[in-house]
């Protein structure tokens, strides 16, 4: 059995539900298990409050050390300024552990975001990939073959790099049907890729 990871942080819940819908994708491929995790709020709760932030996610918080114990990590964070925020790189930024041991060597790694308007649509993504190839891992997009990436009919996130949703200037706009079909078609790929793979 292959072991799939979500691995978030969300702000307001945006990729809370993106994530949901990648989870929802990749356990469309039989003998994968797919587990969803998120990464624990460093600002102090009566500012996070103040920001309102949503605090009362029910996926569990994940320790850095268990990314050693999946065959494929998708990760999943907002834009800050056209990078992943603080909370997702401090997580990552625990885990010299695993690179020293080289425990994440050949593991899928992917990607997927929310932004604002578009902006740090595609360099949010990037913003992970260093980090995944100093880990050895084998980085994974979101292909041409999922349809809705190249529908312009309505405004979405998204790009080969990974899906992605738009929340609007003030964080209003919740993800589309097309925006989490996105999600569920890289969890899917993911899920198909890591599933190939022998022992």
């Amino acid at each position: 059995m292959k072991k799939v990871l979500v691995v978030y942080y969300s702000s307001y819940g945006h990729i809370e539900t993106m994530a949901k819908a990648v989870v929802e994708g990749a356990l469309q491929i039989p003998g994968v298990q797919v587990d969803l995790k998120r990464v624990a709020e460093i600002v102090p709760k009566e500012i996070a409050e103040k920001a309102h932030f949503k605090l009362d996610q029910a996926a569990e918080i994940a320790d850095p050390a268990i990314l050693a114990n999946y065959d494929a990590i998708i990760f999943g964070a907002p834009t800050r300024f056209g990078n992943m925020p603080a909370q997702m790189r401090n997580f990552l930024d625990q885990t010299g552990g695993l690179w020293a041991q080289g425990k994440l060597i050949g593991k899928v790694g992917s990607v997927f975001t929310s932004t604002g308007t578009g902006g740090g649509n595609e360099t949010t993504i990037q913003s992970f990939h260093t980090t995944l190839f100093h880990h050895g891992m084998i980085v994974v997009g979101l292909p041409y073959s999922c349809p809705e990436l190249t529908n312009i009919a309505e405004v979405h996130g998204g790009s080969p790099l990974g899906a992605a949703c738009i929340a609007g200037p003030d964080g209003s706009r919740a993800p589309s049907a097309l925006e989490l079909s996105l999600a569920k078609f890289q969890g899917k790929h993911v899920a198909e890729i890591v599933s190939k793979f022998q022992q």
